[in-house]
C-alpha cells in the first residue's frame, strides 16, 4: 500500500499538469490578468435562425466561418498584449481577457452570463447592489460586432453599467442613452453612412434607386434613416427589400429590372452581401451600379469572383485602412491552431474551434474593415482604467477598487491619440473621430480610392469621378424614373413616387422656379407678366396717354379752338343780342349754353397724364355737370317750341304761367341742382380711383380710372333722361313751319350725339389699349362740337351774311312769342 502512494501522487500531479496544458490550449480565448476585459466576436455565423422548442445553446465551431471576424478576434489579443508590454499605459498592471465566439443572437447567452457572473454565479441585481465589495467578472466588454447581437446582449451589461464598447454595431438606436446608458462605440453609426450615400447619389444625380437591407436591426435602421434623409430631396426608392438567406433573389432582380432602376444600394452584412452578388453574377444581372456599405466594400472574395465585371460598376463606402504596427509580426509569431482540442469540460463550447488550416497570410490579407475600431476600443478601455487607477510616474494606485461604473465614467471623458487619431466620444457615446473613403472596384479586382467623406471636425466631401471606369461606355449611368422636364415645364406626379412624373408647360402669366417647387406653376403678380413656358416674370409695361402724346396735344388744341369759338360766338351774339336770330336761338340762354360747353371741355385735359384720384374725379365731373345744363337748356328750348306752336293755342294759361314764372330757368336750375347733388353724393361715397387694367394685355398695364357704377349710374341716367326728353320734344317739332328749323337743328345735334357715343361704345368693346382714353376724350369733344357746329354756327352765318333777307325778317314773327 505504501508503494502505491507515490505512484498515485505522481498520477495526480500528471493529471493536474495535463489539465493545465489543455487549459493553455484555450488561451487564445482566455488570459489571466489583474483586470479582465470581455470580448464578443462573431467568428462563426449561424445564418437563418431556427425556432427551437426548448432553450438550447449552440456549437459555434460547426457554423459558417468568418475570416475577417477571426482577424478582429486576433487583433484584440494583440492589443492587450501590446498594452501589457507597455511601460507608459497601465504600468505594472496586467490586463486579461475572456473572449467568446458570439455566433448567434439568440443562442449564445451562456457566454454573456459568464461575463457578468460574480464568483462564478449570476446574482440578482438587488443582491449585487448591496454588496459593492464584490464586482462583476469583467470591467468592460469589447463588442459585439452586429447591431442584432448588441440589441440582445447589451441590456445584460447595462444593469451594472458595464461598459460595452462596440466596434461594429452601427444602428442609430444605440444613441438613446436611456436604454443604453453604458454603451459606446468606435465605429460611426448608420446615420453617417446614410448621409454619405445620399451625397453620392446627389453628386451623380441618381434619383431612382433600389435599397436592399438585411432583415435585422442594422439593415432596418439604415432603411428608416435613408427614407428620412431623402424625404426632402429628389431621390426616390423605387424598390426596397429586406434580405434574408431565404430570399428569392431572382424575384428581386426581376423587380429591379421592371422598375428600370440602375442604382442598387446594398446595405447588408457581409455574409448576405456575398450571396447577393454571387446570385447577381449567376442570374446575369448587368449594367447596374452597386453601392456597397463598409460591411463588404473591401471584400476580397467578391472582388476576385469570376464574372464580377459583368454586373456593372461597384462603388463603395469604406473605412480607411489604418496599418497597425506590429500586428503582422504578432500573427506570424502566434499562428493558428486547434483550440480546445479536447472539449470535454476543459473549455466553453463558444471557445472551441479548429483554425490550424489558416496561414498567417490568410489572416493578414483578409478584410481589414473594423480592425482599427477594435484596436481603438481596447485602448479606450485601457486608458479609462489608467485614469481610474490614477497611474502616473510609472506606477498605478493598486489600493483603488475598480468597479465597471468607474471605468464607464472615465471612458466618456476619453481624449487620447492613437495612430494619429484623437479618440474621444460625445455625450451619446458616439465616436468623435473617423472618416470614410469612397472606393471603386476596378477591372483588375482592386479597390481604388476615388473620394472621401470626413465629418470631424467639419463635413468635407469630394469625389474624383475621372478615376471611375463606368460600365456604360465610360459615361455616368443615368437612373431616373422620368427624364427631367424642359425649361418652363412643371412636373405632375405620376403615381406614388415624386420621381415619376409627366411634364406640363406653364401657361401665360405663370412661371416655375424648380429650385423652390418644381411641381407648381406660380402666377405672376398683377404688375408682372410672362409668356408660356417661363422661369421668371417680367415687369409689365405701364401705359397711359401723357400730355406730350401727339394725339393728346391735338385734342388739347381742339379744346382751345372750342373755347375760342364759343367766346367768338358769345361776342357775336352779344353785339346782335336783339336780332331775331339770337332771340330764336334762346337769347340769354345761348350764353349759358356756350359757357357750359366751354366748362365741359375741361374734362378733356384730365384724360391725359398719370391718373390720380383728383384726375379721375375731374375726368367726369365737369362734363356730367355742365353738359347736363346744356342738355337741360335744349330740353327747355325744344319744349318751348312745341309749346308755342302746338300747346299755346290749346292751353293759353299754361303758356302764360310759363312766361310769368320764367319756367325755363326753373327747369334748368332744378336739373343743375339735381345733377350736382347726385354727383356730390356719388363721389363722396365712392369716388373714382386710379385703376391698373391688367386683364386685356398680358404684358401691359393700362392706367385708367375705376368707375363705380353705383356711384355714377344715377348721374348718367339723369343725363340720358334729359337727352331723351330733348329728343322727344325736338322730334315733335319736325312738322313746324318750313322756314322755322330750330327743332330740326336740335334733333340733328342729338342724332350726332347718339351716333358719337354708339361709335365710342363699339370701340370700347373692341379696343382696350391706352388710346381708348384718347377716343373717350374725342367723344367728349364731339359731343360739345355737335351743338357748337350744328346749332350755333348756322345762326352765326345768318347774322353775318343774311341780316336783311326775307328769312331773317320772318323770324321776327315767331320770336315775338318767346
Amino acid at each position: 500500500g505504501l508503494k502505491m502512494k507515490p505512484s498515485f501522487a505522481s498520477w495526480w500531479l500528471l493529471g493536474i499538469f495535463l489539465h493545465t496544458l489543455i487549459t493553455l490550449k484555450a488561451s487564445d480565448f482566455n488570459l489571466e490578468g489583474d483586470y479582465l476585459l470581455g470580448g464578443l466576436f462573431g467568428i462563426h455565423y449561424t445564418g437563418v435562425y431556427q425556432r427551437e422548442n426548448r432553450p438550447a445553446t449552440i456549437d459555434c465551431s460547426s457554423q459558417f466561418f468568418s475570416l475577417s471576424s477571426y482577424r478582429r478576434f486576433q487583433l484584440m489579443r494583440f492589443s492587450i498584449e501590446e498594452i501589457n508590454n507597455s511601460t507608459q499605459l497601465l504600468p505594472n498592471v496586467s490586463l486579461g481577457y475572456e473572449i467568446f465566439d458570439h455566433c448567434s443572437e439568440t443562442q449564445s447567452f451562456f457566454s454573456i452570463l459568464d461575463l457578468i457572473s460574480i464568483d462564478g454565479a449570476v446574482r440578482p441585481w438587488a443582491e449585487t447592489s448591496s454588496h459593492l465589495s464584490v464586482g462583476p467578472k469583467v470591467i468592460a466588454v469589447v463588442g459585439p460586432y452586429t447591431s442584432g447581437d448588441t440589441v440582445t446582449t447589451a441590456p445584460f451589461f447595462m444593469v451594472d453599467l458595464i461598459s460595452v464598447v462596440s466596434y461594429g454595431a452601427a444602428s442609430s438606436a444605440f444613441s438613446e442613452k436611456t436604454k443604453y446608458p453604458s454603451f459606446l462605440r468606435t465605429v460611426n453609426s448608420n446615420k453617417a453612412v446614410v448621409e454619405m450615400l445620399v451625397k453620392i447619389l446627389e453628386y451623380f444625380n441618381w434619383r431612382w434607386v433600389a435599397f436592399l437591407n438585411s432583415y435585422d436591426d442594422f439593415g432596418i435602421d439604415a432603411l428608416e434613416l435613408f427614407k428620412n434623409t431623402i424625404k426632402d430631396s429628389e431621390i426616390c426608392i423605387g424598390y426596397t427589400k429586406s434580405v434574408t438567406e431565404a430570399t428569392d433573389y431572382n424575384e428581386i432582380f426581376k423587380s429591379i429590372k421592371a422598375q428600370k432602376i440602375r442604382v442598387i444600394i446594398v446595405f447588408l452584412i457581409q455574409q448576405l452581401a456575398e450571396v447577393l452578388i454571387e446570385k447577381a453574377v449567376q442570374l446575369n444581372v448587368t449594367n447596374r451600379v452597386w453601392i456597397a456599405t463598409d460591411t463588404w466594400s473591401l471584400n476580397k472574395n467578391l472582388r476576385k469572383l469570376k464574372g464580377i465585371q459583368t454586373i456593372g460598376t461597384v462603388l463603395g463606402v469604406a473605412q480607411p485602412v489604418i496599418q497597425i504596427p506590429g500586428f503582422q509580426n504578432f500573427i506570424h509569431s502566434t499562428g493558428s491552431h486547434m483550440i480546445c482540442k479536447d472539449a470535454k469540460g476543459n473549455c466553453l463550447c463558444n471557445q472551441a474551434g479548429n483554425y490550424s488550416n489558416l496561414t498567417p497570410e490568410d489572416i493578414i490579407s483578409s478584410d481589414p474593415t473594423y480592425s482599427f475600431p477594435v484596436y481603438a476600443a481596447v485602448y479606450a478601455i485601457a486608458h479609462a482604467l489608467h485614469n481610474v487607477l490614477q497611474c502616473e510616474g510609472g506606477k498605478c494606485n493598486d489600493s483603488i477598487r475598480v468597479f465597471p461604473y468607474m471605468v464607464l465614467a472615465a471612458l466618456k471623458k476619453s481624449n487620447f491619440t492613437l495612430l494619429n487619431q484623437t479618440i474621444h466620444f460625445n455625450e451619446n457615446g458616439e465616436p468623435m473621430f473617423g472618416s470614410y473613403l469612397i472606393v471603386f472596384w476596378n477591372r483588375y479586382g482592386e479597390v481604388q480610392e476615388v473620394g472621401a467623406f470626413t465629418f470631424q471636425p467639419k463635413v468635407n466631401f469630394f469625389i474624383n469621378s475621372s478615376k471611375i471606369q463606368w460600365h456604360m461606355d465610360g459615361h455616368v449611368p443615368v437612373s431616373l424614373c422620368s427624364q427631367e422636364c424642359n425649361v418652363g415645364y412643371a412636373k405632375k406626379q405620376d403615381g406614388i413616387h415624386k420621381c415619376c412624373f409627366t411634364c406640363q408647360i406653364c401657361r401665360t402669366g405663370t412661371f416655375i422656379n424648380i429650385t423652390e417647387d418644381p411641381y407648381t406653376c406660380k402666377a405672376c403678380s398683377d404688375t408682372e407678366w410672362s409668356p408660356e413656358g417661363s422661369t421668371r416674370c417680367n415687369l409689365r409695361l405701364v401705359e397711359y396717354v401723357p400730355f406730350t402724346d401727339p394725339a393728346a396735344l391735338g385734342l388739347m388744341v381742339i379744346v382751345g379752338l372750342l373755347v375760342v369759338l364759343t367766346l367768338a360766338v358769345c361776342v357775336l351774339f352779344a353785339f346782335h343780342y336783339n336780332t331775331p336770330v339770337v332771340r330764336s336761338a334762346g337769347g340769354p340762354m345761348c350764353f349759358l349754353i356756350l359757357g357750359c360747353l366751354s366748362l365741359s371741355s375741361i374734362s378733356v385735359f384730365f384724360y391725359f397724364g398719370k391718373p390720380s384720384v383728383a384726375f379721375c374725379i375731374f375726368r367726369f365731373l365737369p362734363f356730367l355737370l355742365f353738359y347736363t345744363v346744356c342738355v337741360s337748356c335744349f330740353v327747355v328750348r325744344s319744349f318751348q317750341i312745341v309749346c308755342i306752336f302746338k300747346i299755346a293755342a290749346k292751353f293759353p294759361k299754361l303758356q302764360s304761367w310759363w312766361v310769368k314764372y320764367h319756367g325755363q330757368w326753373v327747369v334748368i336750375s332744378v336739373a343743375f341742382v339735381i345733377q350736382a347733388l347726385v354727383l356730390l353724393i356719388g363721389y363722396s361715397s365712392d369716388p373714382p380711383k386710379p385703376y391698373y387694367d391688367t386683364f386685356w394685355y398680358p404684358d401691359k398695364i393700362i392706367l385708367n380710372c375705376d368707375i363705380n357704377l353705383k356711384a355714377t349710374s344715377t348721374s348718367v341716367i339723369f343725363l340720358l333722361t334729359l337727352c331723351i326728353l330733348c329728343f322727344i320734344f325736338s322730334y315733335m317739332g319736325k312738322d313746324l313751319p318750313k322756314n322755322y328749323n330750330e327743332a330740326k337743328s336740335i334733333t340733328f345735334c342729338l342724332m350726332l350725339l347718339i351716333l358719337t357715343w354708339v361709335i365710342f361704345a363699339t370701340e370700347y368693346m373692341l379696343y382696350h389699349g391706352r388710346h381708348i382714353l384718347t377716343l373717350n376724350a374725342l367723344a367728349v369733344l364731339c359731343s360739345l362740337y355737335s351743338f357748337l357746329l350744328w346749332y350755333f354756327l348756322p345762326k352765326c352765318y345768318i347774322i353775318m351774311f343774311h341780316k336783311n333777307d326775307k328769312e331773317n325778317k320772318r323770324l321776327q314773327k315767331y320770336t315775338k312769342l318767346l
